[in-house]
């Protein structure tokens, strides 16, 4: 058992650090506050193969490993949890279904210009009345011809109005699980972006809701096989769940290295609130579930590397990560105080961009379910 990372890992980590502390960083505030989308950020996220990094090199992307991916998510997420999500929908739940159930066309006309960073991806699951229970879902698809033809609304589509291409899935038949999937290009007749979400966190990432109306797309877009959609789903969020743990622990580590700073400046009762143990304990507490996190997160991604299932490694790194996170900023506005509740410190937004990594791809109650599935045996 080796805890060291790989030269390859450690280049990537300062890599996408140089990035984040050169052109995220400074601009993040001012993303945050206009909800503008960082098209400038994600340009050059494209250019630095950050959009597929555990994409094969033949199929446009960086050909890395996902202990590299998640470094990448848990480095753009220190710098801004909008980056990170942004790389994390284009990795996890686009380019990964594509690479694993994609056609050897649909790789090459969708895969490699997502993986490439041509072009953005997003993914559509949750609708206004389905979220943990996807299977709930309303919207259709029904072969027409040579077509097939979307009907329904999804919610919460992250990078949709910016993104050329949209993994959407949709009911095929009458049983529950009879849901497919299908890849929907965005300037596709019938497509429409409803609505923009005006959120808590991470505002520089782009949330809408979608509609199809009578939306039609080629036959041959239809993604794996014909209601096997939900199984590509969930195995999907398995992987994406890896990217979201991440960006939990890049969230938290910011949090740690800002309490750390402020702590050794701030002066209280003639000495450096460091100094005390009150203060200590707290980053004491933080940086230790934040180790924790990291190995969760990490023995998660070698799984995926090793082609072993991970559905409980993902989930318990996924749930601890997001939990932990929420502690570490809780504990760092704290920590700062009256300056902890304004937004000239970083720690505001740090606290108000972890809260959905306890709700996206998988809320922490559906982690536990998975988990409790797996301990008990079900």
């Amino acid at each position: 058992m080796d805890f060291a990372l790989t030269e390859t890992q450690e280049i990537t980590r300062k890599t996408v650090r140089d990035f984040a502390e050169q052109e995220i960083i400074p601009q993040s505030a001012s993303f945050d506050e206009s909800q503008e989308f960082p098209h400038t950020w994600a340009k050059k996220m494209g250019e630095l193969g950050l959009l597929g990094v555990f994409v094969p090199e033949k199929y446009g992307g960086a050909g890395l490993d996902t202990v590299c991916y998640a470094i990448t998510i848990e480095e753009l997420s220190r710098g801004d949890a909008s980056a990170g999500v942004i790389a994390a929908v284009c990795n996890g739940l686009v380019c990964e279904p594509l690479l694993h159930y994609g056609t050897e066309e649909q790789k090459r006309k969708f895969l490699e210009p997502v993986a490439r960073g041509e072009w953005l991806g997003a993914y559509a699951l949750t609708e206004p009345g389905s979220g943990s229970d996807a299977a709930a879902m309303r919207a259709t698809a029904t072969l027409e011809r040579d077509e097939w033809v979307l009907r329904g609304t999804k919610t919460f589509a992250t990078n949709a109005s910016v993104a050329r291409i949209v993994v959407v899935y949709a009911r095929t038949g009458p049983k529950k699980h009879e849901i497919s999937a299908f890849v929907v290009p965005t300037d596709a007749k019938g497509f429409s972006v409803l609505k923009k979400e005006n959120k808590m966190g991470i505002r520089a990432s782009d949330t809408v809701t979608l509609g199809f109306d009578g939306c039609r797309i080629p036959r041959d877009n239809l993604l794996g096989e014909l209601h096997k959609g939900f199984t590509i789903a969930m195995a999907t969020l398995d992987g994406g769940r890896i990217g979201i743990a991440a960006q939990a622990l890049g969230i938290a580590q910011r949090a740690l290295e800002e309490s750390t700073k402020y702590a050794k400046e701030r002066q209280a009762f003639g000495q450096k609130i460091a100094d005390f143990q009150a203060i200590q304990w707290k980053l004491a507490d933080m940086a230790t579930e934040i180790d924790a996190a990291r190995l969760l997160t990490y023995r998660a991604a070698r799984l995926e590397d090793l082609g072993q299932r991970h559905t409980y490694e993902s989930s318990v790194a996924k749930l601890f990560a997001s939990e932990a996170a929420h502690r570490a900023v809780d504990a760092a506005v704290q920590i700062h105080g009256g300056y902890g509740f304004v937004k000239d410190y970083v720690v505001e937004k740090l606290y108000r961009d972890q809260r959905v990594t306890e709700i996206y791809e998988g809320t922490s109650e559906i982690q536990r379910l998975v988990i409790a599935r797996a301990v008990l045996g079900k």
